[in-house]
C-alpha cells in the first residue's frame, strides 16, 4: 500500500508519499505543473512495489489537470471533500496550516481510508464540467439581473413602467417582449408624439417585424397609459445612447443564460440517472441539470443521510448527559449552491401544488403546523433529498443489472 497525499495549489502541488506503519517514501516536496513535473511524478508512482492511490482535495479548480493527468496515466486517483480532510484527526494538539503539512494528513488520511476512496473518473469528468456551467449560469443570472435593474432604472427616467407592459416569458434566444419595446420605444415621447391611430399601425408593423403576437386594445392601452407619464431625460441622442447600451448588455447576459441552459440540459441528458431525476415534481429542464450538477455522483453517498449533510440540510444534534435539545438549527455545512436549488425547487412545489406528490404533503402538513417558512422549506428539501437518493440509488442499480445481463 503506497498513499500518495497531494496537497493542490495554483501553479504547483505538495506531494508525500506513505506507507502503513508511518514509513515515508518521498517527503514533501514541490510538484510545478507542467507536462514534464508531472510525467516525473508518473514514473516515479509507477515504479513503487503494490497497489498505489493518490488522494487530493477537490477545492476550487486547482486539483481538476493534477487529477485528470495521473487518472489518464492509468494511476488510482480520488478527490475527497476538504471537509473531510479538515476533520481528519492527527492525534496532536497542534494544528499546523501549511502545504507540507496538509500533504502528510492527505497521505495518513489514505491509508486510513484506503478501502472507501472514489476513483475519479471519466463521469467524473462530465459532472465537474456541468458542475462549471451551473457555476457559470449563475454568474450570468446574477449579471442578467443587475442589468435587467439597470435599464429598469433607466426607464424610470425616460419611459416609466414601460417594463410592466408585458409578462410574456423569454425565448429561446433571451430576448423579451419588453426589452424589444424599450428598444424601439426608448422614450414616452416615441409613443405619445404620434396619434393613436399611428402609433397603433407602428406598433402592428412592429410586432409583426418581431414576429410577437398584436392586439389593438394593448396598442391603445399602452398608448392612454403612455399620454400621461412624466419623463425626466429628454428626448434626444445621448438618452437613446444610454437606453440603447443597457438593452443591448441585458440582451448579451440573457442570451448567454439561455445557451448556457440549453447546454447544461443537453450535457446532464449524458449522465445515466437524468431521466429519474428529470421525472421528480418541481424539477424542470433549468433545475434538474442544476441538482444533477451540485449533488454529482450519488453513489459515493453510503446512506441517506450523507447526502443531507453534504447539502447542510440535516437536522442538528446538541445532547449532552442527561440534556437533550429537541429544537437545533440545521448544520448548514454543505454546499450552499445546493441549498439554492433545493429551495426553488420547494418554491416551485408551494406556488404550483402536484397531486399526490410526498414532498409538497410534507411540507404542507408542517405549514398547516405553523411552522416557520424557512422549517418547513428545509424539512421538504431533506425529505426531496432522501427520495432522490433512493430513487436515483434504486435505479442505477437496476440499470447496471441489466447491462449486466
Amino acid at each position: 500500500m503506497n498513499a500518495v497525499g497531494i496537497d493542490v495549489s495554483k501553479g504547483k502541488s505538495t506531494v508525500t508519499i506513505r506507507k502503513p506503519g508511518d514509513v515515508v517514501l518521498m517527503s514533501p516536496c514541490d510538484i510545478p505543473h507542467t507536462q514534464s513535473a508531472i510525467n516525473d511524478l508518473i514514473k516515479q508512482i509507477k515504479s513503487l512495489e503494490g497497489e498505489t492511490k493518490v488522494c487530493m482535495e477537490h477545492t476550487g479548480r486547482y486539483y481538476e489537470p493534477v487529477a485528470t493527468w495521473l487518472s489518464d496515466a492509468g494511476i488510482f486517483v480520488s478527490a475527497v471533500n476538504p471537509i473531510l480532510i479538515r476533520d481528519f484527526g492527527d492525534d496532536s494538539l497542534r494544528t499546523p496550516k501549511t502545504d507540507k503539512a496538509d500533504s502528510k494528513k492527505i497521505a495518513r488520511y489514505t491509508l486510513d481510508r484506503w478501502a472507501k476512496l472514489k476513483q475519479y473518473g471519466i463521469m467524473d469528468k462530465t459532472r465537474n464540467q456541468l458542475k462549471t456551467m451551473n457555476r457559470q449560469f449563475g454568474f450570468y443570472m446574477a449579471q442578467k439581473t443587475a442589468m435587467k435593474n439597470n435599464l429598469i432604472a433607466l426607464i424610470d427616467q425616460t419611459y416609466p413602467g414601460a417594463n410592466d407592459f408585458f409578462d410574456s416569458p423569454a425565448r429561446n434566444d433571451g430576448s423579451q417582449k419588453w426589452v424589444d419595446f424599450i428598444h424601439t420605444y426608448w422614450h414616452v415621447d416615441c409613443v405619445r408624439s404620434k396619434s393613436l391611430n399611428a402609433f397603433t399601425e407602428h406598433y402592428q408593423n412592429w410586432c409583426k417585424r418581431k414576429n410577437y403576437n398584436f392586439s389593438a386594445e394593448k396598442a391603445a392601452k399602452i398608448y392612454q397609459i403612455s399620454s400621461d407619464l412624466i419623463a425626466v431625460f429628454p428626448k434626444n441622442d445621448i438618452t437613446k445612447m444610454l437606453i440603447w447600451q443597457a438593452v443591448a448588455l441585458l440582451n448579451t447576459a440573457s442570451k448567454t443564460v439561455e445557451s448556457l441552459r440549453s447546454k447544461m440540459n443537453e450535457l446532464a441528458s449524458t449522465l445515466p440517472e437524468y431521466p429519474v431525476v428529470m421525472d421528480m415534481n418541481g424539477v424542470g429542464a433549468t433545475l434538474g441539470p442544476q441538482l444533477i450538477a451540485e449533488i454529482g455522483d450519488v453513489s459515493r453517498f453510503t446512506h441517506r443521510e450523507a447526502l443531507t449533510a453534504f447539502a447542510g440540510v440535516d437536522p442538528g444534534k446538541n445532547d449532552s448527559g442527561k440534556h437533550i435539545q429537541n429544537s437545533v438549527r440545521t448544520s448548514k455545512k454543505g454546499s450552499p449552491y445546493l441549498r439554492k436549488t433545493l429551495f426553488q425547487i420547494m418554491d416551485s412545489l408551494i406556488k404550483r401544488p402536484p397531486v399526490d406528490d410526498p414532498v409538497y404533503a410534507f411540507m404542507d402538513k408542517k405549514r398547516s403546523e405553523g411552522k416557520p417558512y424557512y422549517v418547513y422549506m428545509t424539512a421538504g428539501a431533506n425529505k426531496f433529498l432522501r427520495i432522490y437518493y433512493g430513487r436515483v440509488r434504486e435505479y442505477l442499480s437496476n440499470l447496471s443489472n441489466n447491462e449486466t445481463i
